[in-house]
């Protein structure tokens, strides 16, 4: 009996697919179909199974579109560095990248971002691919949001909404997931679609005729008052990490800075004997990890904080303040650089800019140039009288080049390979010796 109810139950026409029902109403339809012998607890069996199957195709990977713009700014090798990264950052969040689209432009179209041709062939694409997203490099204002969606009619995000959507699956503590939401609904706030008249006239009555409110103006002030409410928030976590700052005693405090993905969570992982979430994704930490650490006979507090990107919005910044505040008040910063990545200079640059933007930009400063053992350069031939470029230069070369010539000191490691580790605890202790004996003459850790 209960078999032959299952095909009606999923042949009905008015009847919802088990999937959809809630419990409440698979207790209704138990009730009514009890008399058959289909119990409830056969028909919540029923649902989640339908559930279970509906969870398991969502498993699978979203095939994404790339789109990016030459410009005077940025080349044609620049813009392909820039969407290796976003292709990085589509698989950091699940998808897949499938395929990218470049124009070269004097600048973005006011409209669409990329030119009626290029968008119509982008439309082509995604609907003989069945592409399920297309994601843009830069920034879309609200109005290309609507227009792209409008002719793609498939999901549209750009560079900004892609890393808020990879830090909301990355936070993990509430302070975290409250600096997130603050980012996503200041994201969101000049976004809204749509304008419904159903609400015009919630009141009736003699002098209450009007306009009344709109459902977005409904939703722009939810959203402001939730901003609101956050901030709030916000300032109750900036006190109290504030607070616990002040109670970690007398200790010189080091922060580990640089862009993402170039291996500080693995740095201090070897530094605090401690097990930090680390992959090689982009943003695997994004909550701010302080340890105590202890080299030789000299302690300290090593914070891991948030790898930085190229185009970060500055909705994250301002609501990442208080985690941003860990590199503020620190009293030495190691700068961690990928040496084996192709564009480590612009990497190096965006970080130093980001740090002057939260007002981090005079720290005393250590350089370490990590992952040596990936390093590749290609040798030129005896022959070849064409200038070197930095693909030819060997490791060595490096190091003799303009970061040996550099006021801050730095080193060339292996975390991975603990190469030229010891050298590397050496410079990091001796630069925490010297802030030590300034702020504590009197403290006998040192002796």
């Amino acid at each position: 009996m209960p078999e032959i109810f299952t095909a009606i139950f999923l042949n009905l026409p008015d009847f919802p697919p088990p999937n959809q029902l809630s419990i409440r109403q698979v207790q209704v339809r138990a009730i009514v179909n009890s008399k058959i012998g289909f119990t409830f607890a056969a028909h919540l069996k029923l649902r989640n199974e339908y559930l279970k199957k509906e969870i398991n195709t969502k498993k699978i990977r979203e095939k994404a579109v790339l789109v990016g713009l030459i410009t005077p700014a940025q080349d044609r090798k620049k813009i392909e560095e820039y969407l290796d990264e976003l292709a990085f950052l589509v698989e950091t969040a699940g998808g897949e990248a499938v395929k990218r689209f470049t124009q070269p432009v004097d600048h973005p179209n006011a409209k669409t971002y990329v030119g009626a041709g290029k968008l119509e062939e982008i439309r082509a694409y995604v609907k003989a691919e069945d592409i399920d997203m297309v994601v843009f490099d830069d920034e879309l204002s609200p109005s290309q949001l609507r227009n792209i969606e409008k002719a793609l009619e498939c999901k549209i995000l750009d560079r900004t909404n892609l890393i808020l959507d990879i830090f909301a699956k990355r936070a993990r503590t509430a302070h975290a997931k409250v600096q997130v939401e603050m980012a996503q609904y200041q994201y969101l706030l000049p976004r809204l679609t749509g304008l419904w008249t159903h609400l015009e006239r919630q009141r009736g009555g003699i002098g209450l005729r009007g306009p009344g409110e709109t459902e977005i103006e409904t939703d722009r002030r939810i959203i402001r008052d939730k901003i609101a409410l956050l901030r709030k928030k916000l300032e109750q976590i900036d006190k109290q990490k504030a607070t616990q700052r002040k109670n970690r005693g007398k200790l010189v405090r080091v922060a580990l800075v640089g862009y993402t993905n170039v291996g500080k969570s693995t740095i201090m992982n070897l530094l605090s004997k401690s097990e930090i979430f680390a992959e090689n994704k982009l943003f695997a930490t994004l909550d701010t990890t302080v340890r105590k650490v202890v080299i030789e006979n000299l302690p300290f507090l090593l914070s891991d904080t948030v790898g930085f990107i190229r185009k970060l919005p500055h909705g994250l910044v301002e609501s990442f303040k208080s985690t941003l505040d860990e590199v503020r008040e620190s009293d030495i910063l190691v700068h961690v650089v990928d040496i084996s990545h192709p564009e480590f200079e612009d990497q190096m640059n965006t970080v130093n800019a980001t740090l002057a933007e939260i007002g981090a930009g005079d720290k005393d400063v250590i350089m370490i140039f990590n992952k040596i053992d990936n390093y590749r350069y290609i040798k030129k031939d005896e022959d070849d009288l064409t200038p070197a470029t930095k693909e030819n230069m060997s490791l060595e070369e490096l190091k003799a080049s303009w970061m040996a010539k550099e006021n801050q000191p730095a080193i060339f490691i292996s975390a991975k390979t603990k190469e030229n580790w010891d050298d590397f605890k050496k410079l990091l202790y001796d630069h925490i010796r010297v802030v030590h004996a300034i702020r504590y003459p009197y403290n006998d850790f040192l002796y």
